[in-house]
């Protein structure tokens, strides 16, 4: 028996290639501990937009206690879109609350074109209604404040907005995402009605004529 037989150990003649031993039993690859990188990376690519952030204050027993409340909207800048709101004691700490909790409630919004909005649509909170309408190319986003951050972290590059009544923030992204959630493309509609996508477009812009009366009205009242 030669000297390098002799000192081998148990483990290593049990182990073979790949790191699994005779037994079957696998060893940890070093594959293993990357395995979170997409998901690292994915996030660290969304768009975050800072929309409010207010001082708040809790009633306890010998006075009051005071915090910070944020409004946060968050997207991939490729249809998909989510807002959060949480009250913290500090500011960083109430911003990452809702950023996490509208990473967890994003919305997948159908674009035509990867920049507009399939359709004119409407939505509606409380006291606060918000036209949109979508747009040709070089049109630009023409929406100020909340709708604003919440059109870039979708993606949207052409869309004209328009907002009646309370301009409280957060009833202007809640209405907003009212709207957003009814958005549905062509090739949707046309499946659901057993029609041509060709029969829908037209519709569509016939349809068109009737929303801008709809705006003209509310502008009135």
């Amino acid at each position: 028996m030669s000297s390098a037989e002799a000192t081998a150990t148990p483990s290593d003649n049990k182990r073979e290639r790949g790191g699994r031993d005779r037994d079957g039993k696998g060893g940890k690859r070093r594959d293993d501990r990357n395995s979170g990188e997409p998901r690292e990376r994915e996030e660290s690519e969304l768009i975050e937009r800072l929309v409010g952030i207010n001082r708040v204050a809790k009633v306890v027993k010998g006075g009051r206690r005071f915090g910070f409340a944020a409004l946060v909207v968050v997207g991939d800048g490729k249809g998909r879109v989510g807002f959060g709101s949480a009250k913290a004691r500090e500011v960083p700490d109430a911003i990452r609350k809702a950023t996490d909790q509208a990473k967890r409630a994003m919305i997948r919004v159908p674009l035509r074109e990867a920049r507009t909005l399939h359709h004119d649509i409407a939505g509606r909170d409380g006291a606060g209604r918000v036209f949109l309408r979508s747009a040709p190319p070089g049109t630009g986003i023409i929406a100020g404040g909340p709708l604003r951050a919440i059109f870039e972290a979708l993606g949207v590059q052409d869309v004209v907005a328009k907002k009646i009544g309370s301009n409280n923030p957060y009833t202007m992204v809640n209405a907003t995402f009212a709207a957003l959630k009814g958005m549905q493309s062509p090739r949707q509609v046309a499946s659901r009605r057993s029609k041509k996508v060709g029969d829908i477009v037209a519709s569509r812009e016939a349809a068109r004529g009737a929303a801008e009366q709809a705006i003209a009205a509310a502008e009135e009242e």
